[in-house]
């Protein structure tokens, strides 16, 4: 399976990710980005960070199954970290914008297409939201203004997605998202394939 999970920055969508991941039910393919690292991340473990020429190279050579910019920078995700896993028989999630979600899922792979499931997480309020954003501490006001406008934008897209998680605390959202998960693996088509 290749569940794409999205929503606004701040809604958690990369928690419940990575969480899957950490308890051993799902792969976390990390995502590549032109952004500089917040404090306490690390290159390969929470992105792969690239210089804008290194990214484009990529695009350049088809190494990317989505990009996108957002925010002011890149990013998108490598085709070697999800085919691997989808290759070998194994979920993969990833956290994903909703202009990379569309991307994938007009991908003619036919091994993207059988594997793909998608989750739109979604704050239960703007002001939820705002919250979220201001507790990181790692951005300016300027920077959560300019999220703020990107997320009333693309919580619009939460129809195209096959779940919805209204998001309520982190252990509630967590139990969804693994039922979500258990549900999809015992599809019959999953099994066949």
């Amino acid at each position: 399976m290749l569940l794409l999970v999205s929503g606004p920055s701040g809604s958690g969508k990369t928690t419940l990710c990575r969480r899957a991941a950490t308890a051993g039910i799902a792969n976390y393919a990390i995502s590549c980005t032109t952004r500089p690292s917040r404090p306490g991340e690390e290159h390969g473990i929470d992105y792969f960070f690239l210089s804008v020429d290194e990214f484009k190279t990529k695009i350049a050579n088809d190494e990317l199954l989505e990009y996108a910019e957002v925010h002011g920078n890149f990013y998108g995700t490598l085709k070697s970290e999800v085919f691997s896993y989808i290759e070998n028989g194994k979920d993969v999630v990833m956290d994903i914008d909703v202009q990379g979600a569309e991307q994938i899922r007009t991908c003619l792979e036919a091994k993207v297409q059988l594997a793909l499931v998608d989750l739109f997480v979604m704050p239960d309020s703007e002001e939820e939201l705002r919250k979220r954003l201001n507790e990181r501490g790692t951005d300016s006001d300027e920077v959560i203004e300019k999220r703020m406008r990107n997320s009333l934008k693309e919580m619009q897209q939460w129809t195209k997605y096959t779940y919805c998680i209204l998001s309520n605390d982190r252990e509630t959202d967590y139990k969804k998202f693994a039922s979500i998960l258990s549900t999809e693996s015992l599809s019959v088509s999953r099994i066949i394939h």
